[in-house]
């Protein structure tokens, strides 16, 4: 950031100029260094600013993090300073939060604090997993490879999340097309249809009678049926933000055939990735357990890690205790676990798991992305089918008796 400054010398000459700091604290260290006394320091504010300011709602997605950590990596390795680093990052990004809060980072290791520790400054964006990362590159010196590490997890992170996201999209499409048409057939067309059969004695066919009555239904009582689903979703989300409402979503959604497959996939494969990430920067099993419990959101999977770094802490081996839970560890994690803990090479293992997973979640979210399409197709076809059925055939009936 640029400051517009006004300044004494030591012969008394009053001095006027700009500085870039990343802070005005900062510009006035800098400007002290030149044995000059500020009296006036303010940032320079570019025209169009106030409109950019805007933008700090916007999200700080993981594509962001990864190339973010991954530029950042490739800084340090070259040996440029961390500060100047941070800086030049901070130019290049086009969110103005993240923009800032690279600034403040920059700011807090200038002053001195080690670089993982500016970054716990802001945990809702960088994590605890994160963090531990970062610390444990400082302290080997290989701050460098700990990142390129972190941004390959990231990155890893955000294909499987947004393999998800997409598979959902098409469904979602069609079923949202499927609710405009059946809202434009019963508030468009069903009044006029209803005041055509009111003017003949043609008796109508039965899907346009219960078309009618479903009409005049929702015409009496639709805003009570509207209430009562805005008061059942409210309610539904407001249990399931409890803790216990919490607990049985988690374990509900492990239940949901097809889905709970693949959720499970996803799970072991973070699982797995934070551990083998976590040893391989130097941390020990209990660390990495602890820490990993905290980036998984699964209720259970959390339990079952936390209960894991116990019986770890005690003695046991991590494959002897998840093999306790066989619903939600399957075999081949166990025997692939156990391969590392003999061999010593527990951290190669691990990302042989993720490959593997990662694979199985891809190849499942493509077949039921296969399979999904035809079978919504039918039934937007079928629905549609009876739809026109219930419009067309009162009108033909009309035409005929007149």
């Amino acid at each position: 950031m640029k400051y517009f400054y006004q300044a004494r010398a030591k012969d008394g000459k009053i001095e006027k100029g700009t500085v870039e700091a990343s802070s005005k604290e900062a510009a006035a260290l800098l400007l002290q260094k030149y044995d000059i006394f500020v009296t006036s320091l303010v940032e320079d504010v570019p025209p169009g600013i106030l409109f950019k300011k805007v933008s700090i709602g916007q999200k700080i997605s993981k594509k962001d993090l990864a190339i973010f950590f991954r530029q950042l990596a490739v800084m340090l390795g070259s040996r440029v300073p961390v500060v100047q680093s941070l800086k030049s990052l901070a130019v290049q990004t086009s969110k103005e939060n993240f923009k800032e809060k690279i600034l403040k980072i920059a700011q807090l290791v200038e002053e001195g604090r080690p670089m993982s520790d500016a970054f716990a400054e802001y945990p809702e964006i960088f994590s605890s997993f994160y963090i531990n990362l970062m610390k444990s590159g400082e302290a080997s010196g290989k701050i460098s490879e700990s990142l390129f590490y972190l941004s390959d997890h990231i990155e890893r992170e955000h294909d499987i999340t947004s393999q998800v996201k997409n598979a959902m999209i098409y469904p979602i499409f069609v079923i949202s097309v499927l609710v405009v048409v059946v809202l434009i057939v019963m508030f468009g067309v069903m009044p006029r249809i209803a005041d055509l059969l009111k003017e003949t004695t043609t008796k109508p066919p039965l899907f346009t009678t219960l078309m009618l009555g479903f009409y005049s239904f929702l015409q009496n009582y639709g805003w009570i049926l509207l209430i009562a689903f805005f008061l059942m979703v409210a309610f539904i989300i407001a249990y399931f933000r409890t803790q216990e409402g919490r607990k049985k979503y988690d374990k509900l959604l492990l239940d949901v055939p097809f889905l709970g497959d693949v959720l499970k996939k996803v799970y072991l494969i973070r699982f797995a990735e934070s551990v083998s990430t976590l040893i391989f920067a130097g941390l020990s099993i209990n660390e990495t357990l602890k820490i990993t419990a905290d980036t998984i959101e699964n209720y259970v999977y959390k339990n079952i890690v936390k209960e894991t770094e116990e019986s770890v802490s005690k003695g046991d081996k991590m494959s002897s205790i998840l093999q306790t839970h066989p619903k939600y560890v399957p075999p081949f994690v166990i025997q692939m676990l156990e391969v590392g803990e003999e061999t010593g090479k527990l951290d190669k293992t691990l990302m042989e798991i993720v490959n593997f997973y990662q694979k199985e979640v891809k190849r499942a979210v493509e077949v039921f992305t296969s399979m999904l399409e035809p079978v919504l197709i039918i039934i937007l076809g079928v629905i549609v089918s009876l739809l026109a059925i219930s419009v067309l055939s009162p009108l033909y009936g009309a035409l005929s008796a007149i």
